[in-house]
């Protein structure tokens, strides 16, 4: 007998087994905190698009302030006067 076949006939095995019953509170405190794990990870996704939409607005509004790809004014070249 191959490993492969052993282990298929083990996993058989069990599952063929009577299952033990599940205590009717372990549902209830499934559901419970399965909700509170999905309101949390929706909260997190919500507050990360958030930061991330405030860190674009400010981006846009610095951008749109400092234009740092506008060459700034030469100041070394004194003006020329009394020519």
């Amino acid at each position: 007998m191959s490993p492969v076949s052993r282990m298929e006939a083990e996993v058989r095995r069990v599952l063929e087994e009577p299952q033990p019953s599940v205590p009717p509170e372990l549902f209830t405190e499934a559901v419970r905190r399965g909700g509170r794990m999905l309101r949390r990870r929706t909260a997190a996704r919500r507050l990360m698009w958030l930061l991330l939409l405030v860190a674009a607005v400010a981006l846009v509004v610095w951008l749109s302030a400092a234009q740092p790809w506008v060459e700034p004014p030469s100041e070394t070249t004194p003006p020329l006067t009394g020519w």
